[in-house]
C-alpha cells in the first residue's frame, strides 16, 4: 500500500465519523445554519431590504422573505455583476458561474469565498465516504479524470466567471495533480467532439481508475475509445473501477456503461448545481445521496403538486416526508434566499436525511392531466429495458395531443438503441404498465380511453447527440431533459428522424 493510500484511508475514516455526527443532530444542525445566514447578511442591500434585523425565526423569514427564481432576483444579481458590493452576501463573490438562462440569456451565480469550500469538500468527502465504507484505496494511485468545461475564465468587474465545472478545476489539490487528466490545453478545447477525441489520444495509454462526468458525455468518451482501440473500456483501463457521476439518473444508462466497460463497476452518485452542492451517495448498498445540512445551505420544501398554487406551505426539514415529491428551496452563503432551483427531489430517508432526485419542476408531462415527472418514466425506461436486453443511448418523452386521423392522443418517446429489445411489443407493454402502476392520473386516462398506449420513435445513432449540437449544447454539462410538456424539443428530432430516413 502507498503512502497516499494509507493516509487516504486515514483520513476517509476521520471525516466519516464528522459526517455522522452533523447527519445525528439535523434539525439542530439547520437551525445553526440559518441563523448564520441570517446574521451575516444583515447589513447586505438584500438584508435591509427585508429586514433581516428583525428576523428571529424561521416563521419571520419566511413572512418577509418570498420564494424566488434566477429572474425574480435578477434586479440584485444584477447591481453585483456591475460591480457593486454587499448586494446579497458581504463583498463581492469570488467568481460567477455562468449558465445558460431559459429566458433571458446568460446566468450569473455567485459562489463567495464561504460556499466555495462547500463545492469541494462536498465532492472530496464523497469519495472518502466511498473508502471508509469499501476500504478500496487502489485508485488513489492511478490516473482520474473528470469530463468538464473549460477551465478558462474571464472577468467581469474584478470578478472572474466561468462554468462551475470549469471553476471547480482550479481548486484540484496539490496531492492529485499529478494523476489528474486531461492536460490543461486539451481541457481548454471549446469544441466538444474535438476535446473528446483529444482526450481519448491522451488516455487511451494511461493507467485510468476514476472516470468523472455526466453519463451522457461519458458515454461519448467511452464509445470514441472503443472504436479508436476496439477494446472494452474495463479492458484498455484495467484498474478502472470507481465512476462518479451527476446531473442525471445512470440508471437508464447502467447496461449501456456495462457493455462499453465489459464488467461491473462500483459508482457515486452527486448532486452538484450551481447554485450549492447538495448531495452525495455516501454508501454503496443506498441508492439515496446524504443531503449536506452543515454546508451553508438552509433548505425548505414545498409539496410539487401545490407549488402553483397561490400560497403554497413552505416546509423546513424538520415536516418532509418520505416518498413526496417536493421542489427544494435554498438559501445560501453565495446570497441565495429563498431561490427556486426547479429541482425536484424525493426523501428515501429521515435518519438520515437521504434524497433522490426526481426531476425538474418544469420538466413533466401533464398535458392531459396526468402529471407524469422524469422519475417515472426513467423508473419505466429501467424495467422495460432489464426485462427484455434492451440497451439504450438516450431518450425523452412528449405529448402527441394531435395524431394523424381519428386516433386518441398518446405519449410519444424518442428512444436510441444501442441493442433493440428482444421483443418491441413487449417493451412497448412493460413501458405503458410501468408508468400506469407509478402514476394513477395516467392509468385512469388510459382506462378512460382519453390517451391510447405509447409509442417508440426510434433515433438514429448519434440523434440525439445531433439535436444538442444543433442547438449549441453538445457537450460540458448540458443535459436532455427527460420530459416536456410541449413539442419543441420533439419537433426537432422529427426533423432528425426525417432526414436520416431520406439519405
Amino acid at each position: 500500500m502507498s503512502i497516499k493510500s494509507f493516509s487516504a484511508k486515514i483520513f476517509a475514516y476521520y471525516i466519516r465519523k464528522k459526517i455522522n455526527k452533523w447527519a445525528s443532530n439535523p434539525i439542530e444542525v439547520q437551525e445553526e445554519v440559518f441563523k448564520d445566514l441570517i446574521h451575516k447578511a444583515a447589513s447586505t442591500k438584500f438584508g435591509k431590504d427585508h429586514d433581516f434585523s428583525s428576523i428571529k425565526s424561521y416563521q419571520d423569514f419566511a413572512k418577509k422573505v418570498p420564494v424566488r427564481d434566477y429572474e425574480e432576483l435578477r434586479f440584485y444579481v444584477d447591481k453585483m455583476v456591475a460591480g457593486e458590493e454587499d448586494i446579497l452576501w458581504p463583498g463581492k463573490p469570488l467568481y460567477y458561474a455562468k449558465t445558460s438562462g431559459t429566458t433571458s440569456g446568460a446566468k450569473y451565480i455567485p459562489l463567495t469565498k464561504e460556499s466555495m469550500p462547500t463545492h469541494i469538500n462536498a465532492a472530496r468527502n464523497a469519495i472518502l465516504c466511498y473508502i471508509a465504507e469499501t476500504g478500496n484505496t487502489k485508485f488513489v494511485d492511478g490516473k482520474m479524470i473528470f469530463l468538464q468545461g473549460s477551465p478558462e475564465l474571464h472577468e467581469k468587474n474584478g470578478v472572474k466567471l466561468g462554468r462551475l465545472s470549469g471553476i471547480v478545476a482550479h481548486y484540484v489539490p496539490a496531492y492529485l495533480q499529478k494523476n489528474r487528466m486531461p492536460t490543461l490545453k486539451t481541457n481548454c478545447i471549446e469544441d466538444w467532439e474535438k476535446k473528446v477525441d483529444a482526450i481519448v489520444e491522451e488516455t487511451k495509454g494511461e493507467d485510468m481508475t476514476v472516470i468523472s462526468g455526466i453519463p451522457s458525455w461519458v458515454q461519448m468518451y467511452f464509445e470514441r475509445l472503443q472504436q479508436k482501440t476496439g477494446q472494452k473500456v474495463g479492458d484498455l483501463f484495467k484498474n478502472f473501477n470507481l465512476f462518479i457521476y451527476g446531473g442525471v439518473n445512470y440508471e437508464p444508462y447502467r447496461a449501456k456503461f456495462e457493455n462499453l466497460i465489459g464488467r461491473k463497476v462500483d459508482s457515486i452518485e452527486l448532486y452538484p448545481a450551481s447554485e450549492g452542492f447538495f448531495a452525495f451517495q455516501d454508501l454503496q448498498k443506498d441508492k439515496g445521496m446524504l443531503l449536506q445540512l452543515n454546508s451553508g445551505i438552509f433548505y425548505e420544501f414545498i409539496k410539487a403538486d401545490e407549488f402553483f398554487e397561490e400560497k403554497p406551505k413552505r416546509l423546513t426539514i424538520a415536516e418532509v416526508e418520505v416518498g413526496i415529491n417536493y421542489v427544494m428551496i435554498v438559501s445560501t452563503t453565495a446570497g441565495l434566499w429563498a431561490y427556486n432551483l426547479g429541482d425536484t427531489i424525493q426523501f428515501t430517508s429521515l435518519k438520515p436525511f437521504k434524497v433522490i432526485v426526481s426531476g425538474r419542476i418544469k420538466h413533466f408531462i401533464s398535458a392531459f392531466g396526468e402529471h407524469v415527472i422524469a422519475k417515472e418514466v426513467e423508473y419505466a425506461m429501467q424495467t422495460a429495458t432489464e426485462a427484455t436486453g434492451a440497451r439504450i443511448t438516450e431518450f425523452t418523452v412528449a405529448p402527441q395531443i394531435t395524431p394523424e386521423g381519428e386516433q386518441l392522443p398518446y405519449h410519444e418517446w424518442f428512444v436510441e438503441f444501442e441493442k433493440e429489445p428482444s421483443n418491441m411489443k413487449e417493451f412497448v407493454e412493460i413501458l405503458d404498465k410501468t408508468l400506469q402502476e407509478q402514476n394513477s392520473y395516467y392509468l385512469d386516462l388510459k382506462e378512460g380511453n382519453i390517451l391510447q398506449t405509447l409509442k417508440i420513435r426510434k433515433m438514429p445513432e448519434n440523434g440525439f447527440q445531433d439535436y444538442m449540437k444543433s442547438i449549441g449544447k453538445l457537450g460540458g454539462q448540458n443535459k436532455l431533459p427527460r420530459l416536456s410538456n410541449d413539442r419543441n424539443i420533439a419537433d426537432k428530432l422529427e426533423l432528425i428522424l426525417k432526414s436520416s430516413t431520406s439519405i
